[in-house]
C-alpha cells in the first residue's frame, strides 16, 4: 500500500544515485551539495517512522521498503566514501610537507605517481582511512540481510528492523554524514588557503566524531546480525536460532 511515509521512503530511495554523484566530483561545491542531501535523506528515515506510527501507516510493504532504503542509501555513500578515503585503517600523521597544501590539514598524497588524493579522518592519534575489509563487513551484512528479508516475506514473515539495528544505523549515518563534510570542508580548505589552529581543532574534532561513530557502527553491525540469526534463522533454517519456521515475527 504507498501511503506519504511510503512515499517518503521511496523519494529515498531516489536520491541516493545523485549523492552518490555529486560526491565523487572534486570541487567543495558539488560535496556540499552531497552532504546537505544526504542529510535530508537520512533524516526521512526518522520522519517517514514517526508518521507512519503516529496516523496509524503502519505497512507490511513499508516494513520492507524502509531497511531497503537505509541498506542503499548506505551502500550508495559508502562505496564514494571507500574510493576517497581507501587507505589502511591507520596511519601515522604525515609531516607538514605532505599535506596536499601545505600546511592545510586536509586531503593527502597517497601516491606521487599518479597524485591520488584520499580524505583520511584526522586524528589526534593518527590518520583514520577506510579499508576494503571494512567495506566488505558492512556491504556483505547488509547484502545478507536484504535477502535473509526476502526469504522471511516468502514465508510469511516479515522482519522489522531491532533495536540495535537502528541503532547501528543511527552511529552508520554519523559516520557517513562526517566523512561527507570533511570532503567538501577539506576541499574548501585546499582551495582556500586555510590553516591555523581553528582550522585544524576542526579537522579533529570532526576526525574523531567519525572514527569512534565507524567503531560503534562495526561493532553494532556484527552484533545485530548475530540478533537476527538467532532470532529469525529458523525461518530460512540456519542453525543457532529460536523462531519456528511460518511464524508471524516481528521486531521492535
Amino acid at each position: 500500500m504507498m501511503n506519504l511515509p511510503n512515499a517518503i521512503t521511496m523519494g529515498r530511495i531516489a536520491a541516493t544515485p545523485l549523492i552518490a554523484t555529486l560526491v565523487i566530483n572534486s570541487a567543495w561545491q558539488p560535496r556540499l551539495s552531497a552532504w546537505v542531501l544526504f542529510i535530508i535523506a537520512a533524516s526521512t528515515d526518522y520522519v517517514d517512522g514517526k508518521l507512519a506510527r503516529d496516523r496509524n501507516l503502519v505497512t507490511n510493504l513499508g516494513k520492507l521498503l524502509d531497511p531497503l532504503a537505509d541498506k542503499l542509501l548506505l551502500i550508495a555513500t559508502l562505496l564514494p566514501m571507500y574510493w576517497l578515503m581507501r587507505d589502511s585503517l591507520f596511519a601515522s600523521l604525515p609531516a607538514s610537507d605532505a599535506w596536499a597544501a601545505g600546511e592545510t590539514v586536509g586531503p593527502i598524497v597517497a601516491s606521487v605517481g599518479e597524485r591520488r588524493l584520499v580524505y583520511p579522518f584526522v586524528t589526534p592519534l593518527g590518520l583514520v582511512g577506510l579499508p576494503l575489509w571494512i567495506l566488505g563487513v558492512v556491504v556483505l551484512r547488509e547484502v545478507m540481510m536484504t535477502l535473509f528479508r526476502q526469504l522471511a516475506a516468502r514465508r510469511g514473515v516479515v522482519i522489522a528492523a531491532m533495536g540495535p539495528a537502528k541503532l547501528k544505523t543511527t552511529f552508520q549515518m554519523i559516520w557517513v554524514g562526517a566523512a561527507f563534510f570533511w570532503f567538501m570542508a577539506s576541499t574548501a580548505a585546499v582551495e582556500h588557503g586555510w590553516r591555523g589552529q581553528a582550522w585544524n581543532a576542526f579537522a579533529l574534532f570532526n576526525g574523531i566524531v567519525g572514527t569512534v561513530s565507524m567503531v560503534l557502527a562495526i561493532a553494532l553491525t556484527l552484533y545485530s546480525m548475530g540478533l537476527y540469526w538467532r532470532r529469525y534463522g529458523s525461518i530460512i533454517g540456519l542453525p543457532g536460532s529460536s523462531t519456528a519456521p511460518g511464524s508471524q515475527a516481528r521486531a521492535g
